[in-house]
């Protein structure tokens, strides 16, 4: 949805920022790359909603040390926070019945790992028949190991939005902010 569309109904759309949390920066147990660029680039996604009053939901895995949600897309007072123990932010939780309650039909996704919750999230978003936009360049993800192959984290990160455009728009920050 773009920003002009989501001016005439902030009703209707939702912002999800899933799993951007500290164990996936710096020292933590599950670092990314570039996890810092990619949640400077959600923080930007995030003010827009919040100078415009669109609803905000913060997803966080449940695990600890280092499950607080990020610094720079920390949750202000009556955010929605959704605590999850599965790769899909919806199962197990009462995010659809939330969103539904609300009227939602439109769900801009950002967050953390790109190949798993991100990727969960969205398929289970347009399964549940929500329009889905994911912020490409506000995700993040690692590199991952099978066999004896490495893929690079920059590899996995656009072979999945490149997947995802099966179900969702896929944009960047500035696409979605002009």
């Amino acid at each position: 949805m773009s920003p002009s569309s989501f001016s005439q109904k902030p009703d209707s759309t939702a912002l999800i920022l899933i799993d951007i949390q500290d164990f996936y920066f710096p020292g933590g147990k599950v670092e990314l790359a570039e996890p810092e660029k990619a949640a400077e680039q959600a923080k930007k996604i995030l003010e827009y909603f919040r100078k415009n009053d669109g609803l905000v939901i913060h997803v966080k895995h449940d695990f600890q040390p280092g499950g607080e949600i990020h610094k720079l897309v920390k949750p202000l007072d009556g955010e929605k926070i959704v605590t999850k123990n599965e790769v899909s932010c919806f199962l197990g939780t009462d995010l659809d019945d939330f969103l539904k309650g609300r009227k939602i039909k439109n769900i801009v996704l950002a967050g953390m790992q790109t190949h798993m919750c991100l990727e969960g999230g969205t398929r289970a978003a347009h399964d549940l028949g929500y329009s889905c936009t994911v912020i490409g360049d506000a995700c993040a993800t690692r590199d991952l190991k099978i066999g004896d192959s490495i893929v690079k984290a920059i590899d996995v990160h656009l072979s999945t939005l490149a997947t995802l455009k099966s179900y969702a728009k896929v944009i960047t920050v500035d696409e979605y902010l002009k």
